[in-house]
């Protein structure tokens, strides 16, 4: 009895691990992962997220239009896990100080604007089994409000994240559908 128990808890936590491993694999098929690596002197800035495709959905609106990006709702920003922002410089955005250090980088989508949001616990899955945004409010260390623009000349299928320079002003680029966000920075 207590071998069949042993052999049934090892088949168990193989089957377990192995449908982990492929659940993993098969949602990164769907959403590939991606690095944004940004240098300039002696910053660094290191961006980990997956990046969904539009195929033809209504990306960001209102929840009754089945938006996939729900205005007003926490949106980890990208896909599968939630976004982790690192880096190894304070940083200064729109007057204020985000401490060198590694971030789960969140958003609120709106209309006209969206929150940016740095919080300090990052590595967890993007949702909680609801469905919800799996982020905890207490550890938020920075919220920022930034204004959105439309593309209208150009759509962007795939989301894309990317980190900018011009002269001495830096941004945090977000890019998906006809939306852009841009949140300046300097060190």
């Amino acid at each position: 009895m207590k071998r069949l128990l042993i052999i049934t808890g090892a088949v168990l936590l193989i089957f377990i691990g192995g449908w982990a491993y492929w659940a993993n694999i098969y949602t990164k098929s769907f959403s590939p992962d991606s690095d944004v690596n940004f240098e300039a002197q002696d910053l660094r800035i290191h961006i980990n997220y997956d990046r969904p495709y539009k195929k033809g959905r209504l990306i960001f609106g209102e929840q009754k239009q089945n938006a996939l990006v729900p205005y007003g709702k926490v949106w980890r920003t990208g896909a599968n896990e939630a976004t982790v922002f690192e880096t190894n410089r304070d940083l200064t955005i729109k007057g204020k100080v985000l401490k060198a250090g590694t971030y789960s980088f969140w958003t609120i989508p709106g209309e006209q604007n969206w929150s940016i949001i740095f919080n300090s616990e990052y590595g967890q899955w993007g949702v909680d089994f609801n469905g919800k945004a799996n982020r905890d409010p207490k550890n938020d260390v920075l919220t920022l409000e930034v204004p959105v623009r439309t593309t209208n000349d150009k759509e962007f299928e795939q989301f894309t994240i990317s980190v900018d320079k011009m002269g001495e002003e830096m941004e945090i680029v977000l890019l998906w559908d006809k939306t852009l966000v841009a949140l300046p920075f300097s060190r």
